[in-house]
């Protein structure tokens, strides 16, 4: 079955490679760096004690408490993080330098996988959440790398494909040392698609490991001095056009009770910073881009058109919105907002995060927003109520700290599967 899945992902290949062309007309980093996608890489030669894999932003995010905790355990190791998407490798940069080495997952082509596996040699993988590769396994299993999946989830929406194609699949899975699900649905739907039940055990979502600088805090109370601190402000992060579109039109309605609120709208993909502006405007919003300065002035809408300072403005947020929630997309993280002590909003499509968005909702640290009269109610009541968004945030602060620990279960799974040894 993998020599027919090679076969017709190597005749689609150059359609995968014109796929990349196109985007590249709205994310030009798309044109860049095509040698990684087929294998070919500037890393320094292996042996790498770890490779990690994030595919993309959410999954960077994810790995980055697994990520500092590896360096610190082996401060003279050496590490690769590799990503599929430029949003997530610019995460890379940003959040980690040059403390590790990067560079693209090449396509899933044996050729390009044994590439990149010759060049780095590392002595074990971590895959972040849900990335089955099958080509990648076999290349990994074969080599006989201990081989881990941390923070793994799987969407009930996703199983049937997966049995579909259960001769390549089962095997991949059955292959990998251990699979630390987030929750036990997402184990239980592992095994259903072929791992080993011996090797798969709920761990927990490392996201509830997130550790936040005191100078994060100090930048959101910086941003809220130069906003006003009577201001009453929304941060809507990582949306989608569906979401702003409710988000929208709940703000205007909104600015005819607080005539001074400010929405900070943070666009999930930088394609679509420049249409969301175009979005806002058209709404009737006089906006400001982050790119021209970091304080709106009487702008009623500011939008964040950077990466990497999402937290800080979630710190400076009266009232927390996570995008992929309205539009179908199943949702982004929930825990960051939480983590800062914010009340929370999100949609009904939370299909990714599902155990969260469950648990926040029953600790009273979020509610769920149906349409734009629910999302138009909720802020005039977060608006004008600060103990009940005081009492909203310590609930979704006490839930992180509650949630704690699949950090250590991480980094003991990699202990019995095969700690690397010191430089």
């Amino acid at each position: 079955m993998r020599r027919l899945y090679t076969l017709l992902l190597t005749l689609a290949t150059p359609l995968v490679l014109a796929y990349f062309g196109l985007r590249g007309f709205r994310d030009s980093r798309y044109w860049k760096r095509w040698g990684e996608r087929l294998g070919w890489n500037r890393i320094p030669a292996g042996p790498f004690d770890t490779l990690v894999h994030a595919a993309s932003l959410g999954e960077v995010n994810a790995a980055l408490p697994l990520v500092k905790a590896l360096l610190a355990d082996n401060p003279e190791g050496r590490m690769l993080v590799t990503t599929f998407t430029p949003t997530g490798s610019q995460r890379v940069r940003e959040l980690l330098g040059d403390t590790v080495s990067h560079c693209y997952l090449p396509l899933d082509l044996p050729w390009a996988v044994r590439r990149l596996l010759d060049r780095s040699r590392p002595r074990r993988v971590v895959i972040v959440e849900t990335e089955i590769w099958p080509n990648l396994y076999a290349q990994v299993q074969g080599r006989g790398i201990p081989m881990i999946m941390a923070n793994a989830r799987l969407s009930r929406r996703s199983v049937p494909g997966y049995q579909r194609f259960s001769r390549l699949i089962a095997p991949a899975l059955r292959g990998v040392d251990r699979i630390l699900a987030q929750g036990s649905k997402d184990a239980r739907r592992f095994v259903e698609c072929g791992a080993d039940p011996e090797r798969v055990e709920r761990a927990g979502n490392l996201k509830f490991d997130i550790e936040l600088s005191p100078a994060l805090l100090e930048t959101g109370e910086l941003l809220r001095a130069g906003w006003g601190v009577n201001r009453p402000v929304l941060v809507a992060g990582s949306t989608h056009e569906d979401d702003e579109r409710v988000v929208l039109a709940a703000f205007r309605q909104v600015l005819e009770h607080h005539s001074q609120a400010l929405l900070v709208l943070a666009p999930r993909h930088p394609e679509r910073f420049a249409r969301a502006a175009q979005d806002v405007a058209a709404a009737g919003l006089t906006l400001r881009r982050r790119s021209e300065g970091r304080f709106p002035g009487d702008a009623q809408c500011l939008v964040l058109d950077t990466l990497g300072e999402l937290l800080a403005y979630y710190a400076a947020a009266d009232v927390a919105f996570v995008g992929g929630t309205i539009a179908e997309i199943g949702g982004h993280n929930l825990l960051e907002p939480a983590a800062l002590g914010k009340p929370l909003l999100f949609g009904p499509h939370t299909a990714n995060v599902k155990e969260t968005a469950t648990r926040l909702l029953e600790s009273g640290a979020a509610h769920r927003v149906l349409t734009v009269d629910d999302m138009r109610s909720e802020l005039l009541r977060l608006f004008e109520h600060p103990v009940t968004r005081d009492r909203m945030g310590q609930a979704g602060l006490k839930l992180v700290h509650r949630g704690r620990g699949a950090l250590a279960k991480t980094m003991t799974a990699l202990d019995q599967v095969g700690r690397a040894p010191s430089a």
